[in-house]
């Protein structure tokens, strides 16, 4: 019997005879009727979303790393990427977000070339009613404006780095600091947790300071005008990463110094470059950053885009890696 014959009868038998119960099969008319309290909105499965990322760019080892994982996880999960490089400039990143909100993608991974200078394009993409996941580095915007950071604690970063350079040295030294670049999350923190440990050592002095952004080229030539300076009064070199302390080895070999040996060296990053330096005895110690993020990206980002709860920070886990172990886990990294 169709659907609405059921309903004529009903409605006849309660006109004529008064209420009563109008009973179905429950393989027919109860089965087509949509449950009122039932959530009817579909979860998005991953090659369902459509995800911006706003990358800096590629100043680093670290950095071309992390942008083969969120792209290698994206095309691994099936998911739609639109990704933009800034070229390590705040101007074009900030106009890579306004394309992506004119997109409409479902939600936008960034990472913060510097700190600040955020608040208006994050404004814009929660007017748009598009959410930000902070990837690898924060920006100084109110916790509204972003769902969730995803990365690493810079502050325990520099912590570490300053126990093991205490280590190196037997409490005593005169530092030489290549900081990352001026204003960006990681080099605000790697400089104030270095500086909140060497508080304990009152014989280890910074004696100089000064950006390398993050970049080889760029941790030579600082490196070059400290030795210019200082010359043998130089006992350590903190770099803030990787690359810069790289460029650092280099500029301390022109000079005629042992690097690793002379000069103490302690870096950030943990990238394949730092195990074969350790190996070649030329870097005392590396304090890992894992930019390996893609697979954590993706997934936040699913749950964000399902309305499902997530943290405000999902910290990385990380370790400390020194010459002894390197030759074995070197084969191992993957960046």
């Amino acid at each position: 019997m169709k659907i609405s014959h059921i309903l004529i009868l009903c409605t006849l038998f309660a006109s004529s005879f008064g209420p009563v119960a109008c009973i179905q099969r429950p393989d027919s008319l109860s089965t087509l009727l949509p449950d009122s309290n039932s959530n009817s909105r579909l979860e998005k499965k991953y090659e369902d979303l459509i995800v911006g990322y706003a990358q800096l760019g590629a100043e680093s080892e670290w950095r071309a790393a992390n942008t083969i994982s969120i792209k290698e996880t994206a095309e691994q999960l099936g998911v739609e990427l639109r990704f933009l490089d800034a070229q390590q400039k705040q101007d074009n990143q900030i106009e890579a977000v306004r394309k992506l909100i004119i997109q409409k993608v479902d939600i936008i991974g960034i990472s913060p070339i510097v700190e600040t200078g955020w608040e208006e394009v994050f404004q814009e993409a929660k007017n748009a009613g598009i959410p930000i996941i902070l990837v690898d580095r924060r920006a100084d915007v109110p916790e509204d404006f972003y769902v969730s950071y995803l990365g690493s604690d810079f502050l325990e970063e520099g912590r570490k780095a300053a126990r093991i350079m205490a280590d190196l040295v037997n409490e005593k030294a005169s530092i030489v600091e290549l900081v990352g670049t001026i204003g960006s999350a990681p080099a605000n923190d790697r400089y104030l947790g270095f500086r909140e440990i060497l508080k304990e050592y009152p014989q280890m002095h910074i004696i100089d300071s000064e950006s390398g952004d993050f970049t080889r080229a760029r941790g030579r030539e600082v490196m070059a005008a400290f030795l210019k300076k200082y010359g043998n009064e130089i006992t350590a070199v903190y770099a803030h990463n990787d690359d810069m302390a790289l460029g650092a080895i280099d500029a301390i070999e022109e000079y005629g110094l042992n690097p690793g040996q002379d000069i103490k060296i302690v870096s950030i990053d943990a990238a394949r470059g730092a195990f074969e330096a350790m190996i070649a005895g030329k870097l005392n110690a590396t304090v890992e950053c894992n930019p390996l993020l893609g697979p954590q990206f993706f997934e936040l980002a699913l749950k964000v885009v399902n309305g499902q709860p997530i943290p405000k920070w999902v910290p990385s886990i990380e370790g400390i890696f020194f010459p002894e172990d390197a030759s074995e886990i070197l084969p191992t990294r993957k960046y």
